[in-house]
């Protein structure tokens, strides 16, 4: 496995520290007046989501892993467990729900998602940036209201709350970034 300097960790990598794989969610560069600068990492655990801040020197020499990454398909869920196929060789996996955290609701029947891999270990699971998803609720649309930046609230059809703009009405099928669960743009 690669080692990297402490001072090349990126939001996103994923290293072996302390026994464990992290991810790292947050990188600040800090440069104090007296004293060797540093990276302020703060790391999710891939395995039990246990969180941690670190300090990491330049000089100091981290594991860089590389997760092997698998486009799956999306066919159930079951006792809060969510099964995916592999779509070359039709293996099934079970992951826990939770895995997706508050972008769950975005998960639609037959999704390819992309699963991580460590060794034969699934850690995570991404959705695709874009789903497209339909209003079930909001505000009727008001002639003449072209604001630039005013929003309001819809529901959509998997029960999230999103802010839409005004043009958008009831029952319009729209497109939401999966990654900032923001409206994106009409379907």
């Amino acid at each position: 496995m690669p080692k990297i300097n402490g001072n090349e960790i990126k939001p996103g990598n994923v290293l072996e520290h302390n026994g464990g794989l992290w991810a790292a969610v947050k990188v600040d560069h800090v440069k104090p007046g007296k004293g060797g600068a540093f990276a302020q990492v703060e790391l999710k655990n891939l395995r039990n989501g246990s969180k941690l801040n670190e300090r990491f020197r330049s000089a100091d020499k981290v594991e860089r892993v590389r997760l092997e990454q698998k486009d799956q398909q999306f066919l159930y869920e079951s006792d809060g467990m969510l099964t995916f196929m592999d779509t070359e060789n039709y293996e099934q996996i079970e992951l826990p729900a939770d895995i997706l955290g508050d972008r769950r609701p975005f998960l639609q029947d037959g999704m390819i998602a992309v699963i991580e891999y460590y060794e034969s270990e699934a850690l995570n699971a991404t959705l695709p940036q874009k789903v497209t998803c339909k209003v079930v609720e909001t505000e009727p649309v008001v002639k003449g209201q072209t604001a630039a930046n005013s929003f309001k609230p819809a529901v959509l059809d998997n029960g999230v709350k999103v802010m839409v703009p005004p043009f958008v009405g009831q029952d319009e099928d729209i497109i939401v970034n999966t990654e900032t669960m923001e409206y994106a743009e009409r379907a």
